[in-house]
């Protein structure tokens, strides 16, 4: 069943026309940036642009992400599921999972330590003039007092490990719980993978046809990406154009610049010393995946997009892509684990605070674990920033000096999420050259 429903779950995903798609949403990005730009420019204060991104731009944009979230969770869990029990054997789920694991862990390492680096060279939190960002401080004040609290309410230290575990699957799922509902998926996953019988058989096929399912959904709903995308780019440009990117120019290029190594450093060295995979081949073929993500500014949104290029443009064994990107699009985010590492370095230099090695290993040791950790949805790293700064003495209210640039910066490290997850997926796929075959059952 592998390679044949592969081929037809990615066409299911990619109704005719697909090949078009990926230009259509290059238009509405360009369209949505120009068009905001146009506004910015010459109806800044305008009251008929607000009403415009109250009333229909913004409305549309959290619809089209509304959709795409209503399909994940049910996408996620059977993907998972099925992942893990077309593995085969224990054997060989524990072999992919720990390779995946490892590859998690030791290129986010790399991806902080990056970032860290970086902000201790350049220093982007030194000589801000105090008046400029007094008034951005005013501006993001209210969002960060929500972002604050928010962090608040979330779970902490030991009770952050235990609440991965879901008391009740339902209840997690309708919160949104990412991890939980990934945890109880591993859990039933491994249990079909040790419970081989007819009718677990016939579950299997159940879940399978959930996926299917969830995929042709969703590819109905890709089709909208063009009108979004604009929206979205008309909203952060309209709104705040580039005053805000000139005033934070230093941060942004910090972030930009860790991003550009991860991206166009480690991940080629990984593709062709690890994976022996061509980088410029690689790039190209996921590229619909790269435009997805930053647009969306969500993993989650962007994984059925992944899922596909991994099935159709860079041919990876299903099982492997479905396990390595449904684990990936939560627990190995590169670019939100850079993100923070500078955000809050980057905070603690404008306010003073001064932080020792120990300190700066602290935070590159919750940065690495926040990046397993953090929701795939836009914005899902702010509230972990507001905790980390807590921890190290910062004032958390402080984050509202980068929420004028954050939307822009999210698309950016999103992306490099989204591809981190497909290099982590052909890596592991060419470590994993001894996982055996599962024979397709007959017709």
């Amino acid at each position: 069943m592998a390679s044949q429903d592969a081929a037809e779950i990615a066409a299911g995903a990619a109704p005719t026309g697909h090949g078009k798609l990926q230009w259509r949403i290059l238009i509405g990005f360009v369209g949505g940036l120009v068009a905001g730009l146009l506004a910015y420019t010459f109806a800044r204060d305008a009251a008929w642009i607000e009403t415009i991104v109250t009333y229909v731009t913004n409305p549309i944009g959290q619809i089209f992400l509304r959709l795409l979230f209503m399909l994940v969770i049910p996408l996620l869990f059977s993907a998972l599921v099925v992942g893990i029990a077309e593995m085969g054997e224990v054997k060989s789920l524990g072999k992919v999972g720990l390779r995946t694991l490892l590859y998690t862990v030791v290129v986010s390492s790399i991806a902080v330590a990056i970032s860290i680096t970086l902000v201790n060279l350049i220093k982007p939190g030194e000589g801000i003039d105090p008046a400029a960002a007094a008034e951005l401080l005013a501006e993001g004040a209210e969002g960060a007092s929500s972002i604050v609290r928010a962090s608040a309410e979330s779970q902490a230290g030991v009770n952050q490990v235990i609440a991965i575990v879901p008391s009740n699957v339902i209840a997690a799922m309708s919160s949104n719980d990412i991890l939980a509902v990934m945890f109880f998926a591993l859990f039933f996953g491994i249990g079909l993978l040790l419970v081989q019988t007819r009718r677990t058989e016939t579950l299997k096929d159940a879940i399978e046809g959930v996926f299917e399912v969830a995929m042709k959904l969703i590819g109905f709903v890709i089709q909208l990406a063009p009108i979004a995308i604009f929206c979205f780019m008309f909203n952060l440009t309209a709104q705040f154009g580039w005053d805000l990117l000139f005033k934070l120019a230093a941060f942004v290029g910090v972030v930009l610049l860790a991003l550009g190594i991860q991206m166009f450093g480690v991940f080629p060295a990984i593709l062709k010393f690890v994976a022996r995979k061509s980088p410029v081949a690689f790039f190209s073929e996921t590229r619909e995946a790269s435009v997805m993500a930053f647009s969306t500014a969500s993993s989650n949104a962007t994984l059925p997009t992944a899922l596909r290029v991994a099935d159709a443009e860079l041919g990876l064994p299903r099982r492997i892509a479905r396990f390595v990107l449904t684990i990936g699009a939560t627990a190995n985010q590169n670019g939100t684990a850079m993100f923070e590492g500078v955000t809050v370095l980057f905070l603690a230099q404008f306010f003073g605070v001064d932080l020792s090695l120990m300190d700066q290993a602290f935070v590159m040791l919750i940065c690495i674990l926040a990046g397993i950790g953090t929701a795939g949805v836009p914005g899902g790293s702010l509230p972990v920033i507001a905790l980390i700064l807590a921890g190290v003495g910062v004032d958390p209210a402080g984050i509202g000096l980068i929420l004028g640039v954050d939307r822009f910066l999210d698309m950016c490290r999103t992306t490099l999420n989204v591809v981190g997850d497909l290099v982590a997926a052909q890596t592991i796929s060419a470590l994993s050259p001894d996982l055996p075959e599962v024979e397709a059952p007959s017709a």
